[in-house]
């Protein structure tokens, strides 16, 4: 019998479930850093409703269980990755080379940063305030310091190894810049659980300073992004989810500012910590301008390529989280600022949020169970593409 038709019987052995694989530890071969993705807008769906300033029956119920299955994927892909880099180590350090796939080492920090936040606001019903911060801890630590370090690894691969082109530039060159927004963003909610003096003012700043360092390289990143815009268009269909990324500095920042004056004066006396909560509106505001912009502008172009033919793939998850940060950014300026126009805006961004991520975890799902999306791309089936 050959090696084709052996396959072929065990795959008609297994039914439906991952038909499209050679064998079910094909899964491992191929594992990319951008599954993470899947994890960050589970869990910002979640960690956003426990925010909103409209608080219906079953939100906080059901973002439970959104956040119950965010934990439950972390744990899974993590063992999965491990799992990768132990049997396949040259296909993990050919993606760690890849100028488009290395990218997204920013996402597992901000997986872990998204879970942690997750475990604070919704976890703690369940497992207790002290567990619950105690886990968070870990995740932001965990989070932190995985961030930090593709902050910097991934440019300078970009910098001394990778070759680009004048076009290169796209929305996944955020992705490894944004994780220490998250944390400045996630960490503030931990800054009243940190030990008071000096432990806890160090945890405010070092917040405060990663908001300032991711802040600073987005800018530089975006305008770069627009100048390709500009001048060499949208390029392939399959990149252009990659637009709405740059969403995600836009509302990451918003919360950030707004979460950090929100504890200000838990760490530094007046008037810095009054002239930090005014930050919060006085930024927020213009960022929010600029993101409804860049929205605005993405969904265009986004409609536009969906008529030519926008093939599913894992970065359609660029439509989910980004919007989530618009999502708690908004809710921040409405929580400081009492204006119904911010209170609407979050509730609608939300609707947005769940709606894209409904669509985007059903086709994932689909492409999982069938085992479509664990092949590499030049060998997916035409209807995938």
């Amino acid at each position: 019998m050959s090696t084709q038709q052996l396959g072929l019987e065990r795959r008609q052995a297994r039914g439906r479930f991952l038909r499209d694989l050679g064998s079910p530890a094909e899964i491992f071969s191929n594992l990319t850093p951008n599954w993470y993705a899947s994890i960050m807008g589970t869990g910002i769906v979640a960690a956003a409703a426990a925010s909103l300033p409209w608080q219906p029956r079953g939100l906080h119920t059901a973002a439970f269980v959104v956040w119950v299955l965010a934990a439950f994927l972390l744990v899974a892909l993590t063992v999965a990755t491990v799992t990768h880099w132990v049997r396949s180590p040259g296909a993990a350090r050919r993606h760690l080379l890849n100028p488009v796939a290395s990218q997204f080492y920013g996402a597992p920090p901000m997986a872990m940063l998204t879970v942690g936040a997750g475990t604070l606001l919704l976890g703690r019903d369940v497992l207790g305030l002290h567990a619950a911060v105690n886990i968070d801890w870990v995740l932001w630590f965990a989070g932190t310091i995985t961030g930090l370090a593709a902050a910097v690894l991934v440019p300078f691969v970009m910098f001394t190894q990778h070759e680009l082109k004048a076009d290169s530039a796209f929305g996944g060159w955020l992705m490894p810049i944004v994780p220490p927004m998250v944390s400045a963003s996630t960490g503030a909610l931990l800054v009243p659980y940190a030990p008071a003096g000096q432990a806890r003012l160090a945890m405010f700043l070092c917040c405060f300073a990663m908001f300032g360092l991711s802040l600073l390289a987005s800018i530089v990143v975006i305008t770069l992004i627009w100048y390709r815009l500009a001048v060499y268009k949208t390029g392939e269909a399959a990149a252009v989810p990659t637009v709405w990324i740059v969403l995600g500095p836009v509302g990451q920042s918003i919360t950030a500012a707004n979460l950090l004056a929100g504890v200000a004066p838990q760490a530094l006396p007046r008037p810095y910590s009054t002239a930090l909560q005014a930050f919060g509106v006085l930024y927020g505001v213009p960022l929010w301008g600029f993101g409804l912009l860049w929205g605005t502008i993405a969904v265009a172009i986004t409609v536009r390529t969906i008529r030519a033919h926008l093939p599913f793939s894992l970065t359609w998850w660029s439509f989910v989280f980004p919007v989530g940060t618009m999502v708690e950014g908004t809710s921040g300026l409405a929580l400081h600022t009492g204006s119904d126009l911010f209170r609407v805006a979050a509730v609608a961004f939300y609707v947005a949020l769940v709606a894209a991520w409904v669509t985007v975890a059903a086709r994932t799902a689909n492409g999982s169970f069938r085992g479509t999306l664990f092949l590499p791309p030049g060998v997916r089936p035409a209807t995938d593409r």
